[in-house]
């Protein structure tokens, strides 16, 4: 069922522009403190934070062209060093990149982990909604009901940034619970929502066909049984899966 959310992820994925977005961070932190400090004392200040954004994001680039290049295992090891220095800004997007590696890798439960801690500390609530919807999202196949929905619900206000993503899991999480009239009522909203995109209308317009012909009623048990699957095997770059080897020339 998380593969219906690849378009949300890939919106998600666009954390990155945060890496430089975030250099601006001390500067507007600095403004509120020239009463106290003076327009000197400002000034070696805004020097000083906008040096450690710098670094903090030189750091972030680093890793980044790290997991490109040497895997997710290097890039972890970065993104960790990260999580503990520089700005919330950054040690934000640290968390959450340790915790798209460790659900990448099938450990589920410690992505949580690293997704929850990067919404504790998220200096903005839009970073704090992205985490806490990753965090939801990597629930979705296993956890409680009752869970995915006090996960979920907070995020589907009207200020909310990401309120159609979440609406959408969330009526995708009745449906998995069998809650299929509730289900079908949320996905006709979003069906008709103005905000929302024509991948989201689409996917609404696709799971009230499936209601109304019967066929989501299986989607509980095979939900349950995908989750119950193996993690898939994490290969290097040109690594063959274990008993497939190349062909003799």
């Amino acid at each position: 069922m998380v593969d219906v959310f690849d378009e949300v992820e890939e919106q998600l994925r666009s954390d990155r522009y945060k890496t430089f977005a975030l250099k601006s961070l001390p500067v507007l932190g600095a403004v509120a403190a020239v009463a106290v400090l003076g327009v000197g004392g400002w000034w070696g200040w805004t020097a000083y934070e906008s040096s450690r954004a710098n670094k903090a994001s030189e750091a972030v680039q680093a890793t980044l062209e790290a997991y490109e290049k040497e895997g997710p295992a290097k890039a972890f090891t970065e993104f960790e060093k990260l999580s503990k220095e520089g700005n919330a800004g950054y040690r934000t997007l640290a968390f959450m990149q340790m915790g798209g590696i460790r659900l990448d890798e099938g450990k589920t439960k410690e992505a949580v982990g690293y997704f929850d801690e990067a919404a504790k500390i998220a200096p903005d609530p839009v970073m704090g909604d992205i985490a806490r919807l990753k965090s939801a999202f990597a629930r979705m196949d296993t956890a409680p009901y009752q869970e995915i929905e006090s996960r979920l619900t907070p995020l589907t206000g009207e200020k909310s940034p990401y309120r159609v993503q979440a609406k959408e899991a969330l009526a995708f999480a009745k449906l998995q619970a069998g809650k299929t009239a509730e289900a079908r009522g949320d996905f006709v909203v979003l069906s008709l929502l103005s905000d929302g995109s024509d991948d989201t209308r689409q996917r609404a317009q696709a799971a009230i066909q499936m209601i109304d012909s019967g066929s989501a009623k299986a989607l509980p048990a095979a939900v349950k049984a995908a989750a119950a699957l193996p993690p898939p095997i994490q290969l290097a770059p040109g690594q063959l899966p274990p008993g497939l080897q190349p062909q003799a020339q």
